[in-house]
């Protein structure tokens, strides 16, 4: 048996992306959003109304997108539920060290340890394109190999049924080979 629900957003889980864009005077904004993902194959895309950040997007023509983790949880929230206008400092509120991409116009925030640099494709009806050119990662966070380690990462995602945050868990089976035992 199954309940209908009605028309609901509910892509299930949606990560916590914290998109970061430079104000006019050149210091550093930051917001929360879940609404965002892959677009193309270097491609990004975030569903977002309009914004500081999004008039900052739109004037640079750049801005990062970091995960929110669980030891930034409190601030990656903070910064989602007030405005830049109102708090010009929220990044210092929020705890955060700002520091130039060296691809885009765009700050990267040291504490959250891993960031897409993008440069705007387009932004119209809501919806902001950017072109992935460069993925940076705190070293902090990488296997002994050199990638990114989701364990060491401690990524969020928005449970949007329950408004809660969730660190993303356990491995429980290997992609693209989970499913061959059904193949003919």
């Amino acid at each position: 048996m199954r309940k209908d629900f009605g028309p609901k957003t509910w892509v299930y889980p949606q990560m916590v992306i914290v998109i970061g864009t430079y104000n006019k005077d050149g210091t550093p904004n930051a917001m929360t959003a879940a609404w965002g993902g892959v677009y193309d194959y270097h491609k990004v895309a975030i569903s977002v109304s309009t914004h500081k950040s999004t008039a900052n997007i739109e004037r640079e023509e750049a801005f990062t997108i970091s995960f929110g983790t669980v030891e930034q949880m409190v601030a990656c929230d903070y910064v989602g539920i007030v405005s830049g206008n109102d708090v010009p400092n929220k990044i210092k509120k929020a705890g955060w060290t700002a520091e130039k991409s060296n691809y885009v116009n765009a700050p990267v925030f040291a504490e959250l340890p891993l960031c897409l640099e993008c440069k705007l494709v387009k932004y119209e009806d809501g919806e902001i394109v950017g072109d992935i050119v460069n993925v940076s990662a705190d070293t902090k966070v990488l296997d002994d190999s050199g990638n990114i380690d989701t364990d060491k990462l401690h990524a969020i995602v928005f449970d949007v049924i329950t408004n809660n945050y969730r660190e993303v868990g356990k491995v429980v089976g290997k992609a693209f080979v989970a499913g061959r035992d059904l193949k003919d």
